[in-house]
């Protein structure tokens, strides 16, 4: 699915088409389970970031809340017509003129089993939501046997991607697990993304190991920029389990080369990028172009003798 409704945008004084270098920032955020608490470190962080010429902004996977307890969601967490963390960062796009990457909220849905939506945004200059992205693969795994996570018992999957056309190229939304699906990146790259987003708040388990690893991967396979905010060290919880993410949070030009990097503490993340690069990237390897198709695979089975 590829949401188009840029022309304002494509008309303005800020002529964002005809600039391919952009500068950017990765809010690395460590977020408790109090929505109004977190609001106002990102609103914090998000102004400090327009101060140092920041023009694209963004903010790590559930930036309202990390908590792992339904309960205590449920009586804090609102749809998305009433979230105040969406009405605010929409008004501080709006004020300060600048793209806003919500990596994604917690938010109520009308989910028949009363699970939540992870859902990301993307904010046009003019504080209106461009596209919106529901985390289409939820994190399902056993890491040990004191360190087990079941986000589709909270939280609905998504079913569609989605690509926003911006003035300055094709953005591919998706949210932390989703990166370990090559083909979703894949499939965003060949419909015209050009940058794409993966913020996450990865478990520091699965972080150390394969976090750096895989965002490279997703960027040389698709010759893309990945942009990836993250949250970060022991969060604060009042109920329910204890949770420590990773940080880190990367920017990876399309050559697959770290332009940028966090570290394990809360920071922001700039980078100067070219868009141009994309280009250079995908003629030097063209193979997102080169797809060829082929049947099976076959099962050969090999006798015991």
């Amino acid at each position: 699915m590829i949401c188009m409704n840029w022309m304002i945008w494509a008309n303005s004084t800020r002529c964002w088409q005809k600039r391919p270098k952009m500068r950017v920032a990765l809010l690395q955020l460590n977020c408790s389970d109090d929505p109004d608490e977190n609001l106002s470190q990102t609103l914090d962080m998000l102004s400090q970031a327009v101060d140092q010429g920041a023009e694209f902004i963004a903010t790590p996977e559930v930036t309202n809340i990390i908590s792992g307890n339904r309960a205590h969601q449920r009586s804090v967490l609102h749809p998305q017509s009433e979230d105040p963390t969406l009405a605010a960062l929409r008004d501080r796009a709006r004020v300060h003129g600048v793209w806003v990457l919500i990596g994604s909220l917690a938010l109520l849905s009308e989910d028949s089993e009363g699970r939540f939506v992870n859902r990301s945004f993307l904010i046009t200059p003019a504080g209106d939501i461009a596209v919106t992205y529901d985390k289409i693969h939820m994190f399902d795994v056993t890491l040990s046997e004191t360190e087990s996570y079941r986000e589709s018992d909270g939280y609905r999957p998504g079913d569609v991607a989605k690509l926003a056309e911006t003035p300055f190229g094709g953005i591919g939304l998706s949210v932390c697990y989703d990166v370990r699906f090559p083909h979703l990146y894949r499939a965003l790259a060949q419909a015209g993304a050009r940058i794409l987003t993966v913020p996450a708040a990865f478990a520091l388990t699965t972080g150390k190991a394969h976090w750096e690893i895989l965002l490279r991967a997703r960027a040389i396979e698709t010759g893309c920029f990945v942009l990836a905010p993250a949250q970060c060290g022991n969060h604060r919880v009042r109920t329910g389990p204890a949770r420590q993410t990773y940080g880190h949070s990367m920017v990876i030009g399309p050559w697959g080369d770290i332009i940028a990097q966090g570290d394990g503490q809360k920071s922001i993340v700039f980078a100067d990028i070219d868009l141009r690069d994309v280009d250079k990237a995908r003629a030097r390897v063209p193979s997102l172009d080169k797809t060829q198709a082929f049947s099976g695979p076959e099962i050969c089975r090999i006798p015991v003798t």
